[in-house]
């Protein structure tokens, strides 16, 4: 399985001007591929694609007019446009809402891409890491690097840079664990596990509001082009940063807490692009359901445990406990069977719902131990 590990770079001035200029020149080649497929298609009425530009590269470059050190990051940037175009012509096809391709700015284009490792760029056993047309960048590796090395993505954020190691790792499972768990995950509560453990909502883009309404007031006050709204959007870019940091910590940690506990997790097979809109749209956005869910499939998959979405249809207006169809709005928050006599929060009945449709798609001879409890308990 393929994973990233991120250091921190700290390259001196120098340095950090070479990088800034690499990733201008990088800019200028993805916008001038993108201009080259739209004067084609106007005037012409053919397409261009991604061979008909990569063979181009080494005549542009022999004529000085892209200045990108390494031909293998030219090459990836041209696939990057390939990319951006058949995934805009998917959109049109499925009659989704489809922005055209639109060109970069060089102060939004933040990322170079070696896609071959020991081509342009390798780690030095000092620990160091040395980089064609910058030198040699001092890297904090707060952890080894682990597996065989494919690519590496040098990228700039929030004035601060990094280095993205993609790496093939070999998956070590943990020890078998027969209990399994169904999750429903919510805005009130992030979510609630079939066992009855509620995991609370930390809500941190809610709570750092009040910080992110100065810095952007401070941006909107500032003249364009000057330094101080430069140092202004600086401020707006950190404030966004620790707040995506916080977010992805606690997802982390949440998903690596699971994994160590059960053998075999039970999710909603959720359409989050379809939620993350109207009224709720901010709340879902602020819960990262995505994220959450795309940090626990592969550390469920480096783990060995199954991991198993289910369809979220009709979890909550189903009994858990006999299958009797509960009506219940939006606003109903509690779960009361007048069949069986069950009387459960709505959440918990989901969670367990969606464990029994999870251990009903898998072999009964694994002989997983379905962790159930009618008692929520709060966990912050």
């Amino acid at each position: 399985m393929r994973k990233t590990y991120r250091y921190r770079l700290y390259p001196t001035k120098a340095q950090e001007q070479a990088m800034g200029q690499q990733l201008r020149e990088g800019c200028k080649l993805y916008n001038a591929a993108l201009q080259e497929r739209r004067d084609a298609w106007k005037k012409t009425g053919t397409s261009v694609n991604y061979y008909d530009q990569a063979n181009q590269l080494k005549e542009i470059r022999t004529e000085g007019l892209i200045e990108l050190a390494n031909f293998s990051c030219c090459q990836d940037i041209l696939r990057r446009v390939d990319k951006t175009y058949k995934s805009f012509f998917g959109r049109v096809k499925r009659g989704e809402k489809a922005g055209f391709p639109r060109f970069k700015p060089h102060q939004r284009f933040d990322s170079i891409t070696f896609p071959s490792y020991g081509d342009g760029i390798r780690l030095l056993p000092s620990g160091k890491l040395r980089v064609q047309g910058v030198g040699i960048l001092k890297v904090k590796l707060h952890r080894p690097v682990d597996g065989k090395i494919k690519t590496v993505t040098l990228k700039r954020e929030a004035g601060k840079w990094y280095a993205c190691f993609s790496v093939e790792v070999e998956t070590l499972p943990l020890n078998d664990s027969l209990f399994a768990v169904g999750i429903d995950v919510g805005l009130e509560s992030f979510a609630v596990l079939s066992d009855g453990t509620v995991i609370a909502n930390p809500r941190q883009y809610r709570k750092a509001q009040a910080r992110l309404r100065r810095a952007q007031r401070k941006v909107a006050r500032r003249k364009k082009g000057s330094h101080r709204r430069k140092k202004a959007v600086r401020e707006l870019q950190v404030a966004h940063a620790h707040i995506r940091n916080q977010r992805q910590d606690f997802h982390h940690k949440l998903a690596h807490r699971l994994v160590q506990s059960f053998g075999l997790i039970a999710i909603e097979d959720l359409n989050i692009k379809g939620l993350a809109g109207g009224m709720l749209a901010k709340s879902v956005h602020d819960a990262g359901w995505s994220g959450f869910f795309s940090k626990l499939t592969y550390k469920a998959e480096s783990a060995g445990r199954l991991l198993i979405p289910v369809n979220p249809r009709g979890t909550s207006q189903r009994c858990s406990n006999c299958g009797t169809e509960v009506r219940k709005e939006l606003k109903d928050r509690w779960h009361t069977c007048t069949s069986c006599g069950l009387s459960v929060s709505r959440d918990l009945n989901s969670a367990i719902e969606i464990l029994r449709l999870g251990l009903s798609l898998v072999d009964v001879t694994l002989g997983f131990s379905p962790c159930v409890s009618t008692e929520a308990v709060c966990l912050s």
